[in-house]
């Protein structure tokens, strides 16, 4: 066999990843950086030398792909893998080598000894300047082979990257971060929770001290996968430090017979020399596309009526064609019927997984109501949880043997639910027969497919499941949609507690989270931008008072937070005051009329005090621009400070004007709004001075909201 390179290179025009690969040796990073123009790879491996020391072995040992337990290097192996206490010591080397072009590369190794290999496939996207990679092991003896942990990659993190932002939360309150300087020792954040999680998203930013939004150097890494993960970062003696993602398993999930293969999540990572916001474009722009199927990229987002806030469990069909002819008058172009349509369910103990419509609401079907959704030119949309049933159901009365169980260990009481064993075929038969029926029967385009609780003890047949439910959840989604092409599908669990790039490669919207409080809907959502891109972030505006946190806030803000995302609505059209019913009309007309820059453009967010909340949206050709400014709480100074645009074009002349709020604005006067007629006509100024300089913000009250617009002027 011919031996490869002992070098290769995966490059774009901003950044260039160096591997060695020489076979026969365990491959490793050599560099991953920006693009070296005028170096080798022999000088990047020469420069990066390093050499023994005393107390330790006689030569400095190399990483690897994997930093199996066999080479030596202290720290945690990206490996853990046995057969029966033998081979645990596997240790893998290259035996082939394969790269088409300067993107793709795959490298093949394998332990002769132990008869496993592993392959590493490794792309760098060049047009958007991703790296994906993913992890194969094979088995390829008679003996089985356990896997207990294995990285998509052991990936260097170099010393210039001294502060992690990670992702915490709880529900309703999704998408929080904490940032923290590096330390000697093991960062590490585990989920074991069957979904994504409300509180571990499996995302991570390593950048230094001066980084910020706009400026210097940061790097991005998400695990595209909805089941239990593990995400770490090792700081070690040496000096060096590792960045491993991957599933996290129960004892004895993953284990391999003769033959069989077992594949990584993948693995995205991006990096920049321009701050936070130009990572977070290329994760924006990499989910929409290169990972999702591309069903709604060229279509508007059409603008949603939930019905949960609305009427939770108390249906009636009168009602709700009454709520369908208010949100079209409104403007809601798709109606989502939420839970408690089916079955026996008038409350959350029971019903779920009865999968046919209640004769005691809708004796006569959904007919009525789906046909006068479609006369009011609405899509009609339902809601679904399909992996879940109620010990009170028809379902579970015939097959309690259906459901994710640790014989002998007691459930543990979650929403009055038990989750199904997706792992058997005859339980995905069942939910595919019983939805793809309603879904022909009523024509129905759209599916809010929920999760509403953990996975606490994922047995099937006394064996943990976790990986193989996690698939099995996948493959019924894709069914889904493969049967139906028009068929979209949202991505539900108690808010955001599924919301990540595995789940998004079926699905087509995320719902953010539970809480429509448009203040903490700022934050959430601004979490959630840096890998979330607005056209999939489900965004609704909720009833005047929150009913989760209680809270008041007018319709101007509720309706501007919304603006910013895949809005929707979700609140009881009924009840709200006619001068807030004319606010919301007027905000979702002028959120159709800019939502294809909000949701093709590229997205920014501002540095500024804890006060401020400044996002926004520059179109491709920086030829206009959206943003928005709410004021959260009161500010320390007596005035605001300046807001800067980034993004436009340094050249280029634009006219800046607010459209949103349409009533007064700032408490006193005369102010800029006057001065600069920003609520008129505008003014005129140079994408320099815009985003250089900035513009002073008006005096505000808190809890406000304004949206400026930006339109490039033609040069004389």
């Amino acid at each position: 066999m011919a031996s490869p390179p002992k070098y290769a290179t995966l490059s774009t025009d901003q950044t260039q990843l160096i591997l060695y690969i020489q076979f026969g040796a365990q491959p490793h990073i050599v560099y991953w950086g920006p693009a070296l123009t005028n170096s080798t790879p022999e000088e990047i491996a020469l420069l990066s030398e390093r050499q023994w020391a005393f107390g330790g072995p006689n030569l400095d040992i190399q990483p690897s792909l994997s930093n199996e337990i066999a080479t030596g290097l202290s720290g945690p192996p990206g490996i853990i893998l046995d057969r029966d206490g033998l081979d645990w010591d596997a240790l893998f080397t290259v035996e082939k080598v394969s790269q088409q072009n300067d993107h793709e590369l795959k490298i093949q190794c394998r332990d002769t000894q132990a008869k496993i290999s592993i392959c590493y496939e490794i792309s760098l996207c060049p047009e958007i300047d991703v790296f994906t990679v993913s992890t194969s092991l094979t088995n390829e003896t008679e003996m089985p082979l356990r896997i207990d942990w294995c990285t998509a990659l052991c990936l260097p993190l170099e010393q210039h990257f001294d502060h992690m932002r990670s992702f915490k939360g709880k529900w309703a309150y999704e998408f929080q971060h904490e940032d923290i300087s590096t330390f000697r020792g093991s960062f590490v954040r585990e989920n074991k929770s069957g979904r994504t999680g409300h509180d571990t998203f499996p995302a991570l930013l390593a950048f230094n001290n001066t980084t910020n939004e706009t400026n210097g150097l940061a790097a991005g890494f998400h695990l595209g996968w909805s089941g239990n993960s593990r995400l770490r970062v090792d700081h070690q003696a040496d000096g060096r430090a590792f960045l491993q993602m991957g599933e996290l398993f129960f004892p004895g999930e993953m284990v391999l017979a003769k033959g069989e293969t077992y594949r990584t999540p993948p693995l995205y990572g991006a990096q920049s020399k321009n701050g936070f916001n130009s990572v977070s474009q290329k994760f924006h722009d990499h989910l929409n596309h290169k990972i999702m199927d591309g069903r709604i990229l060229n279509r508007p987002r059409k603008v949603h009526y939930n019905t949960w806030e609305a009427v939770y469990f108390d249906h009636s069909e009168e009602k709700l064609i009454v709520l369908a002819e208010k949100a079209a008058e409104i403007g809601a172009e798709r109606f989502v019927l939420d839970d408690g349509w089916f079955g026996g369910r008038r409350n959350d103990s029971k019903g779920l997984g009865d999968w046919w419509v209640s004769k005691d609401v809708y004796p006569n079907g959904l007919h009525r109501l789906a046909s006068r959704v479609r006369d009011l030119n609405m899509e009609f949309g339902i809601w679904v949880e399909p992996e879940m049933v109620n010990p009170d159901s028809d379902l579970f009365r015939e097959h309690p043997d259906w459901i994710l169980e640790i014989k002998g260990t007691p459930q543990i009481p979650s929403r009055n639910q038990f989750v199904l064993d997706l792992t058997r075929q005859d339980v995905t038969e069942y939910l595919y027969e019983k939805i793809c029926t309603i879904i022909k029967t009523y024509d129905v385009t759209y599916l809010k497919w929920d999760m509403n609780r953990d996975i606490h003890h994922p047995g099937s047949q006394g064996r943990a499941v976790t990986s193989a439910q996690t698939r099995a959840v996948y493959q019924l989604m894709r069914r889904m949609r493969d049967t139906f092409p028009r068929l979209e599908i949202e991505s539900c669990s108690s808010g955001g507690a599924r919301a990540d790039y595995g789940v998004l490669q079926y699905t087509d919207r995320i719902w953010t989270s539970d809480s429509n409080d448009a203040l903490d809907r700022q934050n959430i959502q601004r979490g959630a931008s840096y890998f979330l891109p607005l056209n999939v972030m489900g965004a609704h505006v909720g009833p005047e008072k929150c009913h989760i946190t209680g809270r008041r806030l007018s319709m101007a803000l509720r309706a501007a937070t919304a603006f910013f995302g895949h809005m929707g609505m979700e609140l009881n059209l009924l009840e709200e005051r006619q001068e807030d019913l004319a606010i919301l009309k007027k905000s979702i007309a002028l959120h159709k009329q800019h939502r294809n820059l909000l949701h093709t453009g590229q997205f920014f967010r501002q540095d500024g005090p804890e006060s401020h909340n400044i996002i926004g949206v520059v179109s491709r050709d920086k030829t206009e621009a959206i943003y928005s400014c709410t004021k959260l709480t009161h500010h320390s100074t007596t005035l605001p400070g300046l807001c800067k645009f980034t993004g436009l074009n340094s050249d280029q002349r634009y006219r800046i004007k607010i459209i949103w709020p349409l009533s007064e604005i700032s408490p006193t006067a005369p102010s800029i709004l006057e001065s600069a007629k920003l609520l008129d006509s505008g003014s005129v100024f140079s994408g320099e001075a815009l985003m250089r300089h900035g513009i002073q913000l008006p005096l505000m009250m808190p809890e406000s909201n304004l949206i400026y617009y930006l339109e490039a002027i033609k040069n004389d």
